[in-house]
């Protein structure tokens, strides 16, 4: 899985700019298909018979989208001015490398340099305003023949195994969860599942509605990356989970109460096959459990996610074991609600 893992990563796919995941992961699994589809959102959805005749009763979700920049303005001296797509600190911009539109031309973003800031302004973060991309253009002319307003601009960086099993890249979240997708449809399914590649999930879990609203499932898993914090820095108990532990099991988010059955029946199975889990200890974000959950006349949805590190930054970490145990978890799960149908 760490394979296809490091593949996904490292394509770009800025929210609404999915195509080149989507299009990786259609002509991967076309071959297990039993149907295959992409809606007007551009969600990507995939019907695979299994030894049990279900139906769109479950439905698997994991979002292809991953956190970036749109170019806003060009400069008469030929820098691009940009806004954020989805939620990125702006400290970590500085200095990142990037590439913009679809012709992956190189820039970095850069701020005023520190020795003409104000003491003042060494204590705060930068506006957004403030940071530009250079391309090395020499001028506005030059820079409009290289890019466009609009274009999307996509964090660069290698994709590393380092340290005690830990893996550093972009997009993690949820490429992850696209991988654990993607290694389950190619293999034997022991009842009917639907999987759904959602879009824009950064930018307000706009894909999944639409998603969920045309396959209407009983019952929904959402794959994801979320958010570790376990930075030396904070005290534990403020702390949300921790890359190592095992797959994280939700219960709750800022956007949905997850299905309580759903959540004991998950964690019943991870400990009846030692397979490590957590719980996070402090509850923020939302994920597209919170639209799937009110579709229709709703759906009852569980969560399975990776600690990741830095999540929405140019490099994120997780633990190659944590992913790899969202596999096994996912298998012991719909073997589970086969069992039970």
């Amino acid at each position: 899985m760490i394979n296809t893992l490091r593949t996904l990563c490292a394509l770009p796919g800025v929210s609404s700019f999915e195509d080149e995941v989507r299009d990786y992961i259609r002509n991967r699994v076309a071959p297990y298909a039993d149907s295959l589809r992409v809606d007007a959102m551009g969600n990507l959805i995939v019907f695979k018979k299994g030894a049990k005749s279900t139906g769109n009763k479950l439905m698997l979700c994991a979002h292809m989208d991953e956190v970036g920049l749109i170019v806003r303005d060009i400069t008469d001296e030929g820098y691009l001015k940009f806004s954020c797509v989805g939620g990125i600190d702006r400290r970590v911009l500085l200095g990142k490398q990037v590439m913009v539109g679809t012709n992956k031309v190189p820039g970095i973003i850069g701020l005023k340099a520190i020795h003409m800031t104000t003491p003042e302004e060494r204590k705060k973060v930068p506006p957004l305003t403030d940071y530009y991309i250079d391309i090395g253009a020499a001028d506005q002319e030059q820079a409009q023949k290289l890019v466009e307003l609009g274009d999307c601009c996509v964090f660069a960086g290698d994709v590393v195994e380092f340290g005690g099993g830990m893996l550093k890249a972009k997009a993690i979240d949820d490429r992850v969860g696209c991988a654990v997708l993607v290694k389950l449809l190619e293999e034997e399914l022991p009842m009917d599942c639907t999987f759904v590649f959602t879009v824009q999930e950064e930018v307000g879990t706009r894909g999944a509605f639409g998603a969920a609203f045309s396959v209407t499932p009983e019952i929904a898993v959402v794959f994801e990356g979320t958010t570790a914090a376990d930075n030396p820095a904070l005290e534990e108990h403020t702390q949300v989970c921790w890359p190592g532990r095992g797959p994280v099991l939700s219960w709750m988010d800022g956007s949905a109460v997850y299905d309580r059955e759903l959540f004991e029946l998950l964690r019943g199975l991870a400990e009846a096959n030692r397979v490590p889990w957590q719980m996070k200890h402090y509850l923020s974000g939302g994920t597209d459990a919170g639209a799937i959950q009110r579709t229709k006349a709703g759906v009852r949805v569980t969560g399975i996610s990776a600690a990741v590190r830095y999540l929405h930054a140019p490099s994120s970490v997780a633990s190659i074991s944590d992913m790899e145990h969202m596999l096994t978890l996912a298998r012991l799960f719909v073997q589970a609600v086969a069992d039970q149908s």
